[in-house]
């Protein structure tokens, strides 16, 4: 088992987004979703919870999409795709916040020289 995946968000079904800790990476044969410390994105606990530190379970029926950071899955140990220049950090804060800042401008520009207008899709499109 990896190690518990901190910090993803969870996207219910008629709420505001929520940050839970995973104690695994769901799979195509869950059912449902188990999760402990669940609040807010401001960090504060839900109304409708007692305990944040109680596990919970979420039907993927009440999931609309669950994201999960670069930075918690490198921390858990996952590989993940990300675009190239792009470096998923573990650490959060203002070092962190300068780090992305500088390297924003460097992706942008490395994403400028991919970017190709496909003349024939417009065409298709404008045919419409």
């Amino acid at each position: 088992m990896a190690d518990v995946l901190r910090n993803v968000v969870l996207h219910l079904n008629g709420e505001q987004p929520m940050l839970a800790d995973l104690y695994d990476v769901p799979s195509n044969s869950d059912v449902g979703l188990r999760c402990t410390n669940l609040r807010m994105m401001n960090g504060k606990r839900p109304i409708f919870v007692d305990d944040s530190a109680s596990v919970f379970f979420f039907a993927y029926l009440h999931i609309r999409f669950i994201e999960i950071p670069p930075a918690a899955a490198a921390s858990a140990g996952l590989q993940v795709m990300l675009p190239a220049g792009v470096v998923a950090q573990s650490g959060a804060g203002e070092a962190g916040a300068e780090s992305t800042a500088a390297s924003d401008g460097e992706l942008d520009e490395g994403l400028d020289g991919e970017l190709e207008i496909d003349e024939d899709f417009l065409r298709r499109i404008r045919e419409v």
